[in-house]
């Protein structure tokens, strides 16, 4: 049976060299589940592998999407399911990347299904956020369904309202439905995971906070500032800069919340990362190749 092999881990974890390195090794092909990286007016700011990486494997679900498109985690499955029925026809082995954890589980286990909500319920919680905040959206979900709360990415609009939307429209906890049978998959599905201690991993974050800078994150942002309303730009690394465009606060403190706000989404994606069944971790401290050589071990086992 064909295999994708799954790289796990938190931002800024080192799943990309990984990644290109074993698609080397194996003559696979990349196919991203990193959620941000679909959308091509957002370069810097996602930290998306570069030209030289982009060269190295080929990459699929990068720059596949403009920040304006209405793309959910239910089109994902259907686009990346179709794109591997076609890839294994092929070949045997492609390698699935990316922090989007949700993306990542889709793929693998299928979609809770949910029932349909009103549009009118959606749009009054798309108009509450464009005039509340996030905050407002966080505190309705920590009352009503602190489970997902605990969960979720806090700062991703859409997860918040996606789950609001069906607490409002049945009067349940969102979490409630998410308890189904995984979908069968017509491929093996085999999971590894990057382990960083936390102290050193929340350093790279910060240098690579500031590398961004470097490459132009701030020109970047304030290209993309007139679209601000768009929920695709409501994330980490662009929505710290709006209030310095508005004269607000300074840069010092625009840089200090997109390194406190990356380093609680790598929290947050470790967290569910050491909920997840069958994965095998891997020592992100050790050289690249000794990396590779321990996913290679892996597999052999299995």
């Amino acid at each position: 049976m064909s295999q994708l092999l799954q790289i796990l881990g938190p931002t800024a974890s080192g799943k990309t060299a990984l990644g290109i390195a074993l698609a080397q090794e194996y003559g696979a092909e990349i196919f991203s589940c990193d959620a941000r990286q679909f959308y091509r007016e957002m370069e810097i700011g996602t930290a998306k592998p570069t030209a030289e990486e982009l060269a190295a494997a080929p990459h699929h679900f990068i720059n596949s999407l403009s920040i304006a498109d209405n793309y959910t985690v239910g089109d994902y499955e259907q686009d990346i399911l179709a794109a591997l029925a076609n890839y294994f026809e092929q070949k045997e082995l492609a390698i699935q990347l990316g922090g989007s954890g949700l993306f990542a589980r889709v793929t693998a286990e299928g979609l809770d299904e949910f029932p349909d909500v009103p549009a009118a319920v959606r749009e009054e919680l798309e108009a509450e956020l464009a005039k509340k905040g996030l905050e407002a959206l966080q505190q309705e979900l920590a009352a009503k369904d602190p489970q997902y709360y605990q969960e979720v990415d806090r700062q991703n609009p859409r997860r918040l309202v996606r789950a609001l939307e069906i607490c409002r429209a049945t009067g349940q906890a969102y979490s409630s439905f998410r308890q189904q049978k995984r979908a069968v998959r017509p491929f093996n599905v085999i999971k590894i995971a990057l382990d960083w201690p936390r102290e050193q991993l929340y350093e790279r974050i910060d240098h690579r906070v500031l590398l961004m800078l470097e490459q132009g994150l701030e020109a970047e942002a304030r290209e993309l500032y007139p679209k601000r309303g768009l929920l695709s730009l409501k994330t980490v690394g662009y929505q710290e800069w709006w209030p310095y465009f508005e004269g607000q606060i300074d840069r010092a403190e625009v840089i200090r919340l997109i390194q406190r706000n990356s380093r609680r989404y790598a929290k947050r994606q470790m967290s569910w990362l050491r909920k997840e069944k069958d994965v095998h971790w891997v020592d992100a401290q050790l050289p690249l190749d000794e990396q590779v050589e321990a996913v290679l071990g892996y597999l052999k086992l299995l």
